[in-house]
């Protein structure tokens, strides 16, 4: 049976996400517009630093700090960003990212998954107009960024991931 659309670009973050050097959870992102991918990107290092899977050491795991916080002791730059970066503009206008992420230790999808504060006004900025999250291999839900626009997660100190 052919893999619906939707589907077939999550798998296709989720091989992006195989390139991922987080100790912690990989993802994987792919920005399409007009079903043409137009950049994809995964959680690592900046360029030329050495990435935690090099190192062998997540910081975050380490001091123990939960999911969805203090984002800045962490030394990957996140999956939805690299890809944004890749991009111009004008080809994300009106676009979709597809998202998915892995616990490393387990191999399971990310419960839960969204993107977190910071990636979520990237992708405002970007002019990215939906978010899909895999949820299973065939289930995951579907985020309007416009949503984002009304309940300003900066307001109320509640953000994603």
């Amino acid at each position: 049976m052919r893999r619906d659309k939707v589907n077939y670009y999550l798998d296709i973050a989720e091989t992006v996400l195989e390139r991922g050097t987080c100790l912690r959870r990989n993802f994987g992102a792919v920005i399409v517009n007009n079903d043409q991918i137009i950049a994809t990107g995964y959680a690592g290092a900046p360029r030329g630093r050495k990435n935690c899977s090099d190192l062998g050491v997540c910081t975050r795991e380490k001091l123990a700090i939960p999911r969805g916080e203090r984002y800045e002791m962490c030394r990957s730059v996140h999956a939805e960003q690299n890809a944004i970066i890749s991009a111009r503009r004008e080809d994300m206008l009106g676009s979709t990212l597809y998202l998915v992420g892995k616990e490393v230790k387990t191999g399971e999808y990310v419960k839960n998954a969204s993107p977190c504060t910071l990636c979520r006004r990237f992708i405002i900025n970007a002019g990215i107009e939906t978010v899909i999250v895999r949820n299973t291999r065939d289930d995951y839900t579907v985020f309007r960024v416009s949503r984002w626009l009304e309940e300003d997660d900066s307001l109320t100190g509640q953000g994603g991931y």
